[in-house]
């Protein structure tokens, strides 16, 4: 019972925190949603290290960082347009800095630091574009699409879970997560598309077949990111990212659908004319 009124606690204050980020204020969503970068960042860093890797957290996270604020200085127009260019030669410093360090494993090094980059800082500063639909012309905070995206990604994840946990025979990658089902799949594609209704009917925009493509595309992508880093934790032999939320684990364990879910709902909706 104790594990439970954990995991129910700190899931509302996740959630709360999620919907109070993008939904209030810019200043909110910068300092919870780069506070949450930072950690979850952090998080990657330190599950590799279990491995014996190496990766120069301090680079990688302050790179993450300055990715997220440069990003949210665009849209907000505090920076001129196209200032994340910037990132293109900034980048190299990872491979640099390992060349001159005169260490061994240059290649390894680089490589897990400039992946914590990608995997975790690329899709936090993307949802600055996703919050202001209107960037370059007419750049307003607009929470709604990403509301939405949060919700699709819920109840996906709380159906594929139960449904799984029922009726699950068929197994996904049984080597990689036993507990993931094609039952749990389709069950949560079914309600990731009711939701997806459901969000045209509250939020208006985008319209409905955009809300339906954005559903499956969630379905399908956070599938794919859950399963991404069960790849890592089983090479690793870990249960969780960390234990940052009782009962949850760690802001990866939690965030993991949505790393891969956010830069494929980006380029749809750049693709459809909806940013």
């Amino acid at each position: 019972m104790k594990d439970l009124t954990q995991r129910t606690v700190s899931g509302i204050v996740y959630v709360f925190f999620m919907l109070a980020g993008v939904a209030i204020h810019p200043m909110v969503f910068l300092v919870v949603f780069g506070t949450f970068l930072f950690l979850t960042q952090l998080e990657f860093y330190k599950l590799v290290e279990t491995a014996g890797a190496k990766p120069r957290k301090t680079m990688g996270i302050s790179l993450g960082i300055v990715c997220f604020i440069v990003c949210f200085g665009m849209v907000n127009n505090l920076l001129p347009a196209k200032s994340h260019l910037i990132f293109i030669p900034a980048l190299t410093l990872i491979f640099l800095v390992e060349a001159f360090s005169h260490k061994s494993g240059i290649l390894q090094t680089s490589a897990l630091t400039f992946t914590g980059f990608v995997y975790v800082a690329i899709p936090f500063s993307l949802l600055n574009f996703i919050l202001h639909p209107g960037y370059p012309v007419h750049p307003v905070f607009e929470s709604k699409t990403i509301m939405g995206v949060f919700f699709i990604v819920w109840i996906f994840d709380s159906i594929a879970y139960l449904a799984g946990s029922k009726f699950g025979k068929h197994k996904i990658h049984p080597k990689i997560s036993p507990k993931k089902s094609w039952e749990g799949f389709f069950a949560g594609t079914v309600f990731a598309l009711i939701m997806g209704f459901v969000n045209a009917w509250i939020f208006k925009t985008p319209s409905l077949v955009n809300w339906l493509i954005i559903a499956a595309l969630t379905a399908v992508f956070g599938t794919l990111g859950d399963l991404f880093e069960s790849v890592i934790k089983r090479r690793l032999k870990v249960k969780d990212s960390g234990n940052f939320l009782p009962g949850h684990g760690g802001l990866l364990d939690r965030f993991d659908s949505l790393l891969f879910v956010i830069p494929v709902i980006y380029v749809w909706l750049s693709l459809s004319g909806n940013l």
